[in-house]
C-alpha cells in the first residue's frame, strides 16, 4: 500500500495522518475506502460509522509511520485528546516527528466524567517530539495552551468545506477573526517568554487567495483539506470528509464531492490549467507577496488588512453570468 503523505513530504509539504482513520483500522484500506466512494449519499453517514467501529490495530499504527520514514520524509501523526497518551507513546516509540492533538475545540482547561482528562503539558514534557495542539479560536485560550509547551497551535473551529459543526453545534468564528486573535496570542506570549510558537490555520480554504489572506492575517501556516482532495494521487478519488463525520453519537461532518484536478504538485506549483485559483498555491503566495511587497512571511504577516465583503464580486458580473473564474460555483 502506497502512502500519500510520501508524496506530499516530497514536495515540501508535511502530511498528516490520522491515527483513528481507515489506514490504522485496516491493514488494506483500499477496500474499505471503495465502499465509502460507492454509497449514496443517503446511506454513507451510517456506512462510514460503520466502517468505523472496526478497533484501531495498534501494530498499524507502527506499521504506518515506518512506512513514511522509510519513504524519506517527516512522520506526522495525530490523535484525539482522550486517546493522546497512548497512542503518542506508540507513535513515539514507531519515531514519528511530530504529533497533533486534535479537537474540535481545544482548552487545558478540560472536564469529563467519562475519561481522565489530558494533561497537555505532561504530554509535551513527555514525548521526545514536538507536539501541536488544536484547534481554538480565541487570544486567552490560545494563550493557555502555547504555557503548556506546545510546538504549534492549529486555529479554527467549524470553516472546513466537509465540517458541520457549525451546523450541528451551533460553534465557529470566521477564519480571519480567529486568525487575528490567534496570531495576537503568539506575539503575546513571544514577548512575555522569548519563545516563537507558529499557529496553523486550518479549514476553510480552497485557493490561493484563501491561502495568502490566512498568512496576511498573522499565520505562519495553513492546513489544507478540501484542495488537496481533488489531486489525483488523493484516495478518496475526488471525495473528501473530516474526521468528525463517522462519529458514533454525533457526526458533525459530512462526505463532500470535489472532483479531480491534476496531480498534487500541479495543485501545489503550477502551472494552472484552472482559471479558479485551485490550482499553484505556492505560486499564488508568492506572487501575492510581491504585490503587496513583502519579502518575508514575517512582512507578509504585516500587511494591512480590510474587510470588505463584495471585493470578491466587485466588477465580476460577466464571470458570474457565464460561471466562469470567480463566478463559477467552487468560488
Amino acid at each position: 500500500m502506497k502512502l500519500r503523505a510520501v508524496e506530499m513530504g516530497k514536495l515540501g509539504g508535511l502530511a498528516v495522518l490520522n491515527l483513528e482513520g481507515v489506514q490504522t483500522r485496516y491493514k488494506n484500506p483500499e477496500e474499505v475506502l471503495l465502499k465509502v466512494l460507492e454509497a449514496e449519499k443517503e446511506h454513507v453517514t451510517a456506512l462510514l460509522q460503520k466502517i468505523y467501529q472496526e478497533p484501531v490495530q495498534e501494530d498499524l499504527i507502527a506499521a504506518r509511520i515506518k512506512q513514511m520514514k522509510d519513504g524519506g520524509v517527516l512522520a506526522a501523526v495525530s490523535s484525539i485528546p482522550q486517546k493522546a497518551e497512548r497512542y503518542g507513546q506508540i507513535a513515539q516509540e514507531a519515531g514519528a516527528d511530530i504529533f497533533v492533538v486534535q479537537s474540535t475545540v481545544s482548552t487545558v482547561r478540560h472536564i469529563s466524567t467519562k475519561y481522565r482528562s489530558l494533561d497537555l503539558a505532561k504530554l509535551c514534557r513527555d514525548l521526545g517530539c514536538p507536539v501541536i495542539v488544536g484547534n481554538t479560536v480565541g487570544f486567552e485560550v490560545t494563550l493557555e495552551i502555547l504555557e503548556c509547551g506546545v510546538a504549534g497551535v492549529l486555529v479554527g473551529v467549524g470553516p472546513g468545506a466537509a465540517c458541520t459543526s457549525r451546523g450541528v453545534l451551533g460553534l465557529g468564528v470566521p477564519q480571519v477573526t480567529a486568525t487575528v486573535d490567534c496570531a495576537a496570542a503568539r506575539d503575546y506570549y513571544l514577548k512575555r517568554s522569548g519563545r516563537y510558537v507558529p499557529i496553523i490555520t486550518d479549514g476553510g480554504m480552497s485557493k490561493g487567495g484563501d491561502v495568502c489572506k490566512a498568512l496576511a492575517c498573522g499565520a505562519d501556516a495553513v492546513m489544507i483539506g478540501s484542495a488537496f482532495a481533488k489531486a489525483i494521487e488523493a484516495p478518496g478519488k475526488g471525495y473528501h470528509w473530516g474526521m468528525a463525520t463517522p462519529h458514533a453519537n454525533l457526526p458533525r461532518g459530512t462526505r463532500i464531492r470535489v472532483g479531480t484536478t491534476g496531480p498534487l504538485r500541479q495543485i501545489l506549483f503550477g502551472p494552472a490549467e484552472v482559471d479558479d485559483g485551485s490550482q499553484n498555491l505556492v505560486g499564488a503566495i508568492t506572487t501575492c507577496m510581491g504585490n503587496v511587497g513583502a519579502a518575508n512571511l514575517r512582512e507578509f504577516q504585516e500587511t494591512e488588512v480590510i474587510i470588505a465583503p463584495s471585493i470578491r464580486t466587485e466588477g465580476k458580473l460577466f464571470q458570474q453570468a457565464q460561471m466562469v473564474g470567480m463566478g463559477s460555483r467552487n468560488s
